[in-house]
């Protein structure tokens, strides 16, 4: 056969095949550990309608097998006669536990299976939810109120032609049209939304109150910061009455206002707990104090001091930043790149590598160039981000574990890692090329999870050391107003709206 021949063959052949096929993707863990999987078949165009089909929910083999089957027959068609997104769970009930809805208890903790579903499938914004079997277990009843909004469901026979049936017109369900709603707003909008709701107050002294405020601060609302902070700076409430890795990294806020307003009160107060990287008699110490052995501690350490060093002008803090990560990275970081949370285990956690990705990000705003800590700093930056970079689902979303895919996408975790990736890319420490398309499915997969109320879905609770990996993959996965979560949230639009100044 002449090569020409062979061209023309493949080129036959390719006409012959459909272009794509199921992709199956781990979405999440049943109650004592099995997967649960899910097949994503695309439909004709990107605007096309979503069907979920699904299978199991009675813990029957038969209703997994018919979803298998229509799956593969599905996947079969030429993709220009697909007239929708077929996303099919063919076993949601690999366990065959009792399954109620919508859930109750702690996700993933408690009904895990029914969390997963009762979460997972309306941010698929899907049109219409088919479940093959006689028994849903209410399933059909609770999504006409899911946590988006009313999505069609309703329960289908054991046929050959489930998904043929299908009326050739979908029309666009609620839950569909309000992740659309959701993902067309602007940063300013969603902006606008959030401080509504979240950067209100200051009564302790935490990072997390502090990072929204300083987005606000950033959004122009600097008179109501300045109105918000006046007892801590006047003494009437001490910053440091109860000191933690928490607290120093609240002192944030103090260096914003100080950058914007150039009053020293402001910059004494940050130098106040960069100095506690020194003793009595100005010795820099090993570290950074209350650190506690947390990975969290490159984000709750590091930027202050480099913010100290910043406004001062002093190098001794830049010093401090390079002392300090070099101690906490022989203590937490992982030879293939992610940070273990603590030296209790190897479980490289959500937010756990989250706050290095921006604790770094942040530094590398601060620390001049010249500084030895500078390329220090930036080389690890860069290989963390393009470590975490192979972990980002499809979706756009890093996981509570970032290395296994069924836990649950962690939307803290990743607006974080956001932010500190726009940062890098403006920093020019990173490829906008390869890494502003990370952003942006980030940012989309952040719209989507966060509602015009400041309510978030699947935001880990407060977390301290956990001493098994067990202990972080059935953290509390938060389906509420968060203020963590909705003050990185906020930041993330806020450093959306610097760098693309809409």
């Amino acid at each position: 056969m002449t090569s020409e021949l062979v061209r023309v063959f493949a080129f036959l052949s390719a006409l012959a095949t459909p272009l794509a096929a199921a992709d199956y993707r781990a979405i999440g863990y049943a109650q004592n550990g099995s997967r649960i999987q899910a097949a994503f078949v695309d439909g004709r165009f990107i605007g096309s309608p979503t069907v979920v089909l699904l299978g199991g929910v009675d813990g029957t083999a038969e209703s997994s097998a018919v979803v298998r089957r229509e799956v593969q027959e599905y996947d079969a068609q030429r993709p220009a006669r697909r007239r929708f997104h077929l996303i099919a769970i063919p076993s949601v009930n690999p366990e065959n536990s009792a399954l109620q809805f919508p859930p109750t208890g702690v996700a993933y903790r408690d009904h895990a299976e029914s969390h997963v579903l009762w979460r997972w499938i309306p941010l698929q914004a899907p049109d219409l939810i088919l479940i093959a079997g006689q028994r849903d277990a209410g399933l059909a009843d609770a999504f006409t109120h899911g946590i988006t909004g009313a999505i069609p469901a309703r329960r289908v026979g054991l046929n050959v032609g489930i998904l043929k049936s299908l009326p050739r017109d979908l029309a666009r369900s609620p839950a569909h049209l309000e992740i659309e709603r959701r993902r067309a707003r602007t940063p300013r909008e969603f902006a606008d939304q959030l401080t509504q709701v979240y950067g209100q107050e200051l009564d302790q002294m935490s990072y997390i109150p502090a990072v929204a405020l300083i987005a606000r601060l950033r959004l122009g609302h600097r008179t109501e910061v300045e109105r918000i902070v006046t007892p801590w700076l006047k003494g009437s409430k001490d910053s440091l009455l109860r000191p933690s890795d928490a607290t120093m990294a609240a002192h944030l806020l103090f260096a914003a206002l100080a950058s914007e307003t150039k009053d020293a009160r402001y910059t004494a107060m940050v130098q106040k707990v960069a100095d506690l990287g020194f003793d009595p008699n100005g010795t820099m110490r090993a570290a950074m104090p209350l650190h506690n052995e947390m990975s969290d501690s490159l984000f709750m350490d590091i930027p202050i001091v480099t913010e100290a060093g910043k406004l001062t002008g002093e190098a001794k803090y830049f010093d401090l930043a390079e002392r300090h990560f070099e101690f906490m990275r022989k203590l937490v970081l992982r030879f293939d790149g992610l940070y273990r949370h603590s030296p209790l285990t190897e479980a490289a956690w959500g937010r756990g590598n989250a706050f290095p990705a921006l604790g770094l990000a942040f530094a590398l705003t601060n620390v001049p160039k010249a500084h030895p800590a500078y390329d220090i700093i930036r080389l690890a930056f860069q290989h963390h981000i393009a470590t975490l970079a192979r972990f980002q689902d499809d979706d756009g979303l890093w996981h509570e574990i970032i290395d296994d895919p069924a836990s649950y996408a962690e939307t803290s975790a990743t607006a974080m890692i956001g932010i500190a990736i726009l940062r890098g890319i403006s920093l020019g420490l990173l490829d906008a090329r390869a890494y502003r398309p990370r952003v942006d499915k980030a940012w989309a997969a952040v719209l989507a999870r966060t509602g015009a109320d400041g309510v978030l879905i699947d935001v880990c609770e407060s977390t301290g050391k956990q001493p098994t990996r067990e202990d972080y993959l059935r953290r509390t996965a938060i389906l509420d107003r968060d203020p963590r979560g909705g003050a990185m949230a906020l930041f993330f639009a806020t450093e959306m709206l610097s760098k693309d100044g809409e």
